[in-house]
């Protein structure tokens, strides 16, 4: 169906670029990793020789535990939401490496109570239970540092896939924000109890200037900077429209919405100030061009939040976060290109079909007709652009269509010199990224990107 925001009367087409900015992926990885390095030379300058059982233990338990502040660090630069971060290299990326990160710092803490508790046992000659409530009750700023190591354990138990799976989206998010709290409780041990800082003024200095920096970035792109983007464009629910079943349009207005330099294929952090969602904050692409007064969303009811989306009124304050997400026209190197989209998949898609430049064609994946949001606007934007839509639509049976290297070559024989811009189910994306490279496309021209965020 044809909504309130309709195509404008003169879009521009937006061009990528014929050779793409150079992602700052490999450079910060490198940065990271020397970070990690310098860390092992500190502990390596400031110890002697390791004597004994007890010696080796500790030292070890020593190595793990300035990784494990490193990481704990690196861990919360990267829940940051930092815009060079998010935009160029991609926000399912980060995500990524976060999870990564995260994986890498509960072993890292594991190793460090373990190996320092059974040091400091075999030093004293007493039993590990004794040790470690010594440890915990008597070491300064020890009991602080626990409480944080707990609430980092129940962060990493409640990050893993099979709790994910069970418990509800908003109380895994809440957990995961006490990494904060966590953090902050067990920074001041390292700098009290940690040989490597006692008495080395530039160690010190160089560990304040890491954590301070980083909650200057958490600070500043966190909480300053969607407080100024939600005071200054004051977003309101414009309208609610039906797509197709289940999928829901939202039209969001607000001021001077140009000065956000949202890009098709990008998305928002959205949390609608209503009844059961305030409180909740969710990723939706942008589903259309966005313009200087309103900015379109598509949803699909997929849980509690998603499905209260088609309740929304209008006048509704909404407060977003973004733009974020590195889907977008810059990535293109090519004059041709095809957008393959699963589902509600198609709303970044859709915004680029209608602004990517050059020759388009768009193929789109859904179990039946009905499930074709925005079908209608699709047409038209083909008409209008002398673009290809193709479908791949289950049978009436429900046998579906094989997405394969060979269908993909008959339906786009020069499928090899395309950019391919790919937005699904994470399932549906990994099979076509295998056909997609037997179907002769190169690597650096399949562009895709995640939102399980």
């Amino acid at each position: 169906m044809t909504t309130v925001y309709e195509r404008a009367a003169n879009p521009r087409p937006t061009r990528g670029r014929g050779r793409p900015r150079p992602s700052p992926a490999g450079p910060l990885l490198a940065l990271l990793w020397a970070g990690a390095a310098g860390v092992l030379a500190l502990w390596w300058t400031d110890t002697g020789s390791v004597v004994g059982t007890a010696g080796w233990l500790t030292d070890a338990g020593r190595i793990a535990g300035l990784l494990c502040g490193y990481s704990c660090a690196v861990l919360v630069a990267l829940m940051a939401r930092v815009p060079l971060l998010e935009r160029r290299i991609g926000s399912d990326r980060v995500a990524r490496w976060h999870a990564m990160a995260g994986r890498y710092t509960i072993c890292l803490l594991v190793a460090h109570v373990t190996l320092i508790l059974f040091g400091y046992a075999a030093q004293d000659g007493t039993d590990i239970v004794h040790e470690t409530l010594s440890v915990v009750f008597d070491y300064p700023d020890m009991l602080k540092a626990t409480i944080g190591a707990v609430i980092l354990f129940a962060v990493g138990i409640t990050s893993a896939r099979l709790a994910r799976r069970r418990i509800s989206h908003e109380f895994w998010y809440y957990v995961h924000l006490l990494t904060y709290a966590a953090v902050f409780l067990a920074f001041f041990h390292q700098l009290a109890l940690g040989s490597d800082f006692v008495g080395n003024q530039a160690a010190r200095a160089a560990w304040y200037t890491l954590y301070l920096g980083t909650a200057a970035l958490v600070v500043w792109f966190r909480l300053l900077a969607p407080v100024r983007l939600n005071l200054r464009h004051r977003l309101r629910v414009e309208a609610v429209h039906r797509e197709s079943p289940g999928v829901f349009s939202v039209v969001v207005r607000g001021e001077r919405l140009d000065e956000l330099n949202a890009r098709p294929g990008q998305f928002f952090r959205w949390r609608f100030l209503a009844d059961g969602m305030r409180w909740t904050s969710t990723p939706y692409s942008l589903s259309a061009p966005p313009r200087p007064d309103r900015m379109r969303i598509t949803v699909k009811a997929l849980g509690d939040h998603s499905a209260a989306v088609g309740l929304l009124r209008p006048g509704t304050r909404v407060w977003a976060e973004g733009p974020y997400g590195s889907l977008t026209a810059d990535r293109s190197t090519s004059s041709k290109a095809l957008l393959i989209a699963g589902g509600v998949g198609i709303t970044p898609l859709r915004a680029l079909f209608e602004t990517l430049q050059g020759q388009v064609t768009l193929l789109y994946r859904a179990r039946t007709a009905e499930d074709l949001a925005l079908g209608g606007e699709l047409q038209a934007i083909a008409r209008w652009r002398g673009a290809r839509v193709l479908y791949a639509v289950n049978a009436a049976d429900g046998t579906r269509p094989r997405l394969t290297a060979e269908s993909l070559r008959e339906s786009v024989p020069d499928i090899a010199e395309h950019d391919v811009y790919l937005c699904g189910p994470p399932a549906l994306a990994r099979d076509l990224y295998g056909a997609l490279r037997t179907a002769g496309v190169p690597d650096r021209r399949i562009h895709h990107e995640s939102f399980e965020l």
